[in-house]
């Protein structure tokens, strides 16, 4: 726990001087409010009594310090509202850099156990709930114990029975604003539940709204959206029944207080137990200790919220990465791609089976290797250890000798380009998209790849060329096109290994064609690894492998795997 509180108050230390200049000025704008109603004091205690040319000018020399004393409580709380704001939003822009470096780092094995709205609510919401805490905690406590403590010595300084008369009042107050706020606080909850569920319901039906039309479903989303709608309006209902008796209730009893110490005040006056003046002083301190209280319980709220996101936060970040570079890892320009794998065994989790066992292969090169065999058999897996998106079990793959796990990953990663059947692009034009494959390259050497992967036909045809939006992941792309500008970053990119993980499965036949064409051209002068769906595009492949579960079954050419009559022939027969 102290460790964690030292991570946590560690994020102050580049934004020391705007924190203590924060505190500085919370502390000001709470002496500020404490200070005015002693000079009132003093002023319809003492000022007003004296002759009266003295009395004006007095009147009017502290009427001047009360002036300036509300414009330095006006800037306090325009320094502590804005530049306070300031640190908390650069706290949360560091935290929200720090994880999202850490994302970059996490290998896949950690995404394929997660929930991508999960791991964005930790970069937004908590991130949001925990620079909150860390921006209005000290400074409400400090200004809110200053205003208590400082009333209540002030006013007990004064008058001890109505001080006590008037702070009896509060336990009623606090245990009030307490169970209302706490009621208003899980209700709101509940709105963020049930609007995450309407913002969920519209991207799936957004997402999926060639479906929809094709179906003609239009009625029933929207009678799933009128379903969530309209629980949510019922829980706004609810939160605002709360919010109601929390703001009138608490106006109602802060008159009460005025109520009580107006009462109280004037039996003690008719007493000449107090005078007129103290009771007006304790008038204008009413506000002093009754805020705090409010604050004070919003605080307690603020810190669960807020150190709560912050665990969630720690539980991203205390998650190291399982695929890293070796301590004595090397860096590696050039590799000519001969690939091994030496009695490889993989499983992805303890408790599965396992996917490889005991894996030999010798791939030299600028070989072309196919690898085929029913789903599920390993072949993706396979070659998804050669770039380390997931690290062996048993036994080792070497890249010209090396074992990869001794090569830095960047440039691993560097040397294999990969094309796969689900392409993902980005939200920008064709031009950036190419790009990806290599971010410093010319727009000369983006039209380049393009060309070479039979792309750049297509690209001039569009209204802006390279220039045009394509849409979210390429909505606006045939499967051919896609798979084109895909190929067209891996030229660009011009790695030393390609694996091509049925790259032509989901196309028709005339764009296969295309595709497969950019792919031989591709493939010419490089070690080559074809996850093949359609056996008819690899039959002059220099080897091809038969991966089962039983690991491999046979390997050769074409006609010698179709000579045996075994694994391969009913494949390709079948």
């Amino acid at each position: 726990m102290e460790h964690r509180w030292r991570r946590l108050l560690a994020y102050y230390k580049p934004y020391k001087g705007l924190f203590f200049s924060d505190m500085i000025f919370a502390i000001l704008g709470a002496a500020t409010t404490l200070a005015i109603p002693l000079i009132v004091r003093y002023i319809t205690y003492d000022v007003i009594y004296r002759p009266g040319d003295e009395a004006f000018r007095l009147i009017l020399k502290l009427g001047l310090v009360m002036v300036g004393l509300v414009a330095l409580e006006c800037f306090s709380n325009f320094y502590i509202a804005y530049f306070g704001h300031i640190m908390g939003a650069k706290i949360e822009h560091d935290m929200r850099n720090e994880i999202f470096e850490h994302y970059q780092k996490l290998s896949f094995t950690f995404y394929d156990n997660q929930k991508i709205g999960q791991l964005l609510s930790r970069v937004t919401s908590d991130l949001f709930d925990i620079s909150e805490l860390l921006h209005h905690g000290p400074e409400d406590v400090v200004i809110s114990l200053m205003k208590f403590i400082g009333s209540f010595v002030i006013l007990i300084n004064i008058n001890p029975t109505l001080t006590l008369v008037t702070f009896a009042v509060l336990p009623f107050i606090i245990v009030y604003a307490w169970v209302l706020n706490r009621k208003m606080k899980q209700a709101f909850k509940q709105n963020r539940a049930r609007i995450a569920d309407i913002n969920s319901q519209i991207e799936d039906s957004l997402s999926g709204i060639r479906a929809v039309k094709s179906f003609s479903n239009e009625e029933i989303e929207m009678e799933k959206f009128r379903d969530g709608n309209n629980r949510f309006v019922e829980s706004k209902r609810t939160s605002y029944w709360y919010m109601g008796w929390y703001h009138s209730g608490l106006g109602a009893m802060t008159t009460m207080v005025t109520i009580v110490v107006l009462v109280a005040g004037a039996c003690l006056i008719t007493g000449s137990r107090l005078e007129v003046t103290d009771l007006v002083t304790f008038l204008l301190y009413i506000g002093n200790f009754t805020e705090p209280v409010k604050k004070l319980i919003n605080f307690t709220e603020q810190f669960q919220n807020g150190y709560t996101g912050y665990e969630r936060f720690l539980e991203i970040m205390d998650i190291e990465p399982d695929i890293t570079d070796a301590p004595d890892a090397v860096s590696v320009d050039h590799v000519n791609g001969e690939v091994v794998f030496d009695n490889v065994s993989f499983k992805y989790e303890e408790n599965q089976d396992t996917v490889l066992s005991h894996i030999n292969l010798n791939v030299n090169a600028g070989e072309y290797l196919a690898i085929v065999g029913s789903s599920g058999g390993g072949k993706t897996t396979m070659c998804s250890l050669i770039p380390r998106f997931y690290d062996v079990d048993g036994g080792r793959i070497l890249l010209d000798g090396k074992d990869i796990r001794k090569i830095r990953i960047a440039d691993l990663r560097r040397q294999i380009g990969i094309v796969q059947q689900d392409v993902y692009l980005f939200a920008e034009n064709i031009m950036e998209n190419i790009r990806y494959g290599k971010p410093d390259a010319t727009d000369e050497e983006v039209i380049r790849a393009a060309k070479l992967a039979n792309a750049h036909d297509f690209i001039m045809e569009l209204p802006d060329g390279y220039q045009t939006d394509i849409g979210q992941r390429g909505v606006k792309l045939s499967g051919g096109q896609k798979q084109r500008l895909s190929i067209a970053r891996v030229f660009l990119k011009n790695p030393a290994i390609l694996i091509f993980d049925e790259a032509t499965s989901a196309l028709d036949n005339e764009s296969e064609k295309i595709v497969q064409q950019s792919m031989e051209e591709l493939a010419k002068g490089r070690t080559t690894f074809v996850i093949a769906h359609r056996l008819s595009t690899i039959r002059n492949a220099q080897k091809i492998l038969v991966l089962t579960r039983q690991g491999i079954e046979e390997q050769g050419t074409h006609e010698e795997l179709l000579a045996k009559n075994g694994v391969y022939a009913k494949l390709y027969r079948g």
